[in-house]
């Protein structure tokens, strides 16, 4: 299967890899690719950048250590995603509890490989169904295929991590925002979004709020949802009859204390089409929020608003390097506004969309399309 959607693809640098591979099932040859793409630096899961030469994609990382231990958020970026020149996988993973930090980095390890698998059974499924005619709908069709591609492969991802030997992810647990950037006809880009997130009101991902219809699942399962006198407006979810463990968020991986309890790891998955106008994408997590910027739509943070976040990026004298600079200056807000409060991990990917320089002075925030 894998060999023939491969040729299909037009598969250009991977010759010999996928010669090597022609014995090899699906999961085998997308371990093949990882490994391949590892050894030409086209994976990143530390800070740093991604900027292969002739792709338009330029992504900058950075992570910091807060104050309360080991960081437990972790990154990666995947240019040239299974081996497609017209694609790249980021993603940030957000662990909490006292495995957190091995949750987060095993969900990062196998959440790229599954969904490429995924998606490539899910094209072949499609393939030969009579139904489906990609022709007439394209956009329609390739999110639909992403996106059950995103479903298979976070059941299976929650599923590995509760049967891992070496990881305790009873009270334990990690957030996760991905996106997928491909190229559809005419060259028009467009991302597929995938979130697995923090209990939220609205498009803002966050801790302070909860949606109403996480609420509403939460109850009918017999969990809790209530804030502690302490932390007025911040929402927690509690076992039936035990006050623990009080996660500020809906959905996530591991946290098998409370899955029976209305906590999923069922994601939202939703996609936008990029134009010109849009300039660059962040994903970052200060353990309070996970969020999505095209050109700052969203907040950034507590600490950090929109016009800042963007003026922050735009003003970067190097791309390379403007991950950091959101991430420090972020840190420095954080420690002016919130005295006395021990910093979280804060963490940031920054995509950006055009290889060439371009002027930010005219870009406003705008607010993305509703789930």
């Amino acid at each position: 299967m894998f060999n023939g959607l491969a040729r299909s693809f037009s598969i250009k640098r991977t010759k010999n890899l996928k010669n090597n591979c022609e014995n090899c099932d699906g999961k085998e040859a997308v371990e093949a690719m990882a490994k391949n793409a590892k050894k030409n630096d086209l994976i990143l899961r530390s800070s740093g950048i991604v900027n292969v030469d002739g792709s338009k994609n330029l992504a900058s990382v950075f992570s910091k250590r807060g104050e309360k231990g080991v960081n437990q958020d972790c990154c990666i970026v995947w240019e040239e995603f299974g081996c497609q020149e017209d694609m790249i996988f980021c993603g940030i993973f957000d662990g909490h509890g006292p495995w957190g930090h091995f949750v987060a980095k095993s969900v990062r390890e196998s959440m790229p490989s599954s969904l490429l698998c995924n998606w490539q059974e899910t094209l072949a499924e499609a393939s030969v169904d009579p139904d489906f005619d990609l022709e007439s709908d394209k956009k329609h069709h390739r999110f639909n295929i992403w996106k059950h591609s995103y479903l298979k492969t976070c059941a299976a991802v929650d599923q590995e991590l509760e049967q891992h030997r070496k990881i305790d992810a009873f009270y334990s647990g990690t957030t996760a925002l991905t996106i997928v950037r491909q190229c559809g006809p005419c060259k028009r880009y467009s991302i597929s979004l995938v979130r697995v997130y923090r209990a939220c009101l609205e498009i803002i991902l966050c801790g302070f709020h909860l949606w109403v219809k996480e609420a509403e699942r939460i109850s009918q399962c017999q969990g809790r949802v209530y804030c502690l006198d302490d932390e007025p407006g911040v929402h927690r979810v509690w076992l039936p009859h035990d006050d623990s463990p009080g996660l500020a968020m809906s959905r996530a991986f591991g946290d098998y204390c409370v899955k029976d309890f209305g906590l999923i790891s069922v994601p939202e998955v939703t996609q936008r089409h990029i134009t010109s106008n849009d300039q660059f994408l962040v994903l970052a997590t200060d353990g309070a929020r996970i969020l999505v910027n095209f050109c700052g739509c969203v907040k950034v943070w507590d600490v950090i608003s929109n016009q800042e976040a963007v003026q922050i990026i735009s003003t970067a004298s190097d791309r390379a390097k403007s991950a950091k600079r959101l991430v420090e200056c972020a840190a420095r807000a954080w420690k002016r506004k919130r005295k006395g409060i021990a910093m979280d991990d804060i963490s940031a990917i920054v995509l950006f969309f055009h290889s060439s320089s371009s002027s930010f002075e005219q870009i406003q925030p705008v607010v993305p399309p509703a789930l």
